[in-house]
């Protein structure tokens, strides 16, 4: 039995849902973690899921849904609550004996990192670490699905303060994350405790055009205003605009962890997905 949070899917990427399918696919016996017994639901029910409802950070939720579980994924949206989630799942999996938890982190996350969430995502890995549940972190790059929420709420472009077309984004598709997830999962073999997943860099400019937009570079406190009526959470709001910043300041230049990563391919299955193939498949 495999357990997998964020089973609904949603604005972020979706990669829980996207693993459960692949899991059922593959003939994996699956419980999906949902905040809702909603039509989302239903549909898991339908594809064979077994499904569970609760909230990610009650204990309460988290320990009946772990019964008999081997394995697990754990992601969490961008917004607060993560270490409690990660708290719970981990003393929870600890509790029952689980042999592996796959869980979704941040391409830079460490102590010093740049964005508040970052450095909790690095705080997160360590408490699924001391659990002693066999954590792989995967850290990985902006997801693809951020810059089409982007796009959708500046009515046609790429407006982010990133400065010059030029400046770079590390990316990856959610589908290449939760193809990596599956395969850690189901693979009976020994894993590295951290896989970085950077699928694609693109410039600024090059990702517009990727969607058939043009660029445009907005003033921080513009975007910052923007993005709250657009994410209606001021979690993912602080988190994206120091990202953004973060980009813009590198520019062009060299950072150690700009790169496509190999991983993708060697566990995922195929060569990871690229900006044009995703916007071809929304369009």
């Amino acid at each position: 039995m495999i357990l997998v949070t964020g089973a609904a899917g949603g604005p972020q990427g979706g990669t829980g849902r996207q693993v459960v399918d692949l899991l059922l696919e593959r003939g994996a016996a699956v419980r999906a973690f949902v905040r809702s017994d909603d039509e989302r639901a239903a549909e898991l029910r339908k594809r064979g899921a077994e499904v569970v409802v609760g909230d990610l950070r009650e204990i309460s939720s988290v320990r009946p849904a772990m019964r008999g579980v081997r394995r697990a994924y754990f992601t969490y949206p961008v917004t607060a609550g993560l270490l409690d989630a990660t708290g719970a799942f981990a003393a929870a999996a600890r509790e029952e004996g689980v042999e592996r938890v796959v869980e979704v982190s941040q391409l830079d996350a460490s102590p010093e990192a740049g964005t508040p969430r970052m450095r909790r995502h690095w705080v997160s890995e360590q408490v699924f670490d001391w659990a002693g549940v066999g954590a792989v972190h995967l850290r990985a790059a902006v997801f693809f699905e951020n810059l089409a929420v982007a796009v959708q709420g500046a009515g046609g472009r790429l407006a982010l303060p990133l400065g010059s077309p030029d400046t770079l984004i590390p990316l990856v598709a959610s589908s290449d994350v939760a193809r990596v997830a599956s395969g850690l999962l189901l693979d009976p073999g020994p894993a590295d405790p951290v896989c970085l997943l950077t699928g694609q860099m693109a410039g600024a400019g090059e990702a517009a055009d990727a969607f058939g937009v043009d660029y445009a570079d907005l003033p921080p406190e513009e975007w910052e205003a923007r993005a709250l009526d657009l994410y209606g959470d001021p979690v993912a709001v602080e988190h994206l605009s120091h990202l953004w910043a973060i980009f813009r300041f590198i520019g062009s230049g060299h950072h150690p962890l700009y790169g496509v990563t190999e991983s993708i391919e060697r566990i995922g299955g195929r060569p990871p997905v690229t900006l044009r193939e995703f916007t071809a498949g929304r369009r």
